[in-house]
């Protein structure tokens, strides 16, 4: 892996793996945690990789991978379930191209990294833990898949660091999601520049500066407002409802006060 590709082959890999694929065009990538023996655990929309239960899921579906009826003899096509599946590495990747997403990154390699879902400044937990994890939702669930606040990267992220954004109206862990909305933001926070200047290249300047920022700002190693919350804990709360992950989308993980 380096500065420009995080791109891995398969022999390289390790139990406790960060691993994602991109799908066609880089739209976007799935997200899982490889636990060993060939098998990735990731979590979906209820089967789907990606969506929002509206009409957008017309354009993302499309960029997905092709699924016909048949699946392999070792993975099991998901049904009306919590959304946490099991797959093997074949499948996961739908012929696309292996990636390991990176932690304890530097500031620096972290900025030169333009598209946002591939490192973040957060330390990763031993492996064991991360694997336990990933074993503990597939079996229990990770509440409500929501493309923004609780996406398949979210899932990759609990699952190596532990953390959970706590606050109810920001954004989750995914940097996919910071890539996505953080770009328009930046254009529109640029656009008072034209009073200043007219040089394009001034603001194209700040645009890039306000979306790095963005970036920056929201990595889940940056964030004041997560903790870590057991992954045992977590699903307890999940069942018992003092933890909260609504569907439809745009609904974000509230952990409220147990007190």
């Amino acid at each position: 892996m380096g500065l420009l590709s995080n791109r891995i082959d398969k022999s390289s890999l390790k139990p406790g793996d960060h691993i994602y694929s991109w799908r066609t065009a880089y739209i976007y990538a799935h997200h899982g945690i490889y636990v060993g023996d060939d098998r990735v655990i990731h979590f979906t929309r209820r089967g789907q990789e990606v969506g929002t239960g509206t009409v957008l899921d017309l354009i993302l579906v499309s960029s997905g991978p092709s699924r016909n009826h048949t699946h392999c003899a070792t993975c099991v096509p998901p049904n009306e379930g919590h959304g946490v599946v099991s797959s093997c590495l074949n499948c996961f990747l739908a012929g696309g191209v292996l990636y390991r997403f990176e932690y304890s990154v530097n500031a620096a390699h972290f900025l030169a990294k333009a598209r946002g879902g591939t490192c973040t400044l957060a330390v990763s937990d031993p492996d064991d833990i991360v694997v336990h994890r990933a074993k503990h939702l597939l079996q229990n669930g990770f509440g409500c898949y929501d493309v923004f606040k609780n996406n398949c990267e979210d899932f990759a992220i609990y699952c190596k660091t532990g953390l959970l954004v706590l606050e109810g109206r920001t954004m989750g862990q995914s940097g996919q999601a910071v890539s996505i909305i953080g770009g328009p933001i930046a254009a529109v926070l640029s656009t008072p520049m034209r009073l200043v200047t007219t040089n394009i290249y001034g603001m194209a300047a700040t645009a890039v500066g306000v979306y790095c920022a963005s970036r920056y700002a929201t990595d889940i190693g940056m964030r004041a407002d997560v903790a870590k919350v057991a992954v045992e804990d977590l699903t307890r709360r999940l069942s018992s409802g003092l933890l909260q992950v609504i569907d439809p989308p745009l609904a974000a993980i509230a952990l409220p006060s147990t007190s």
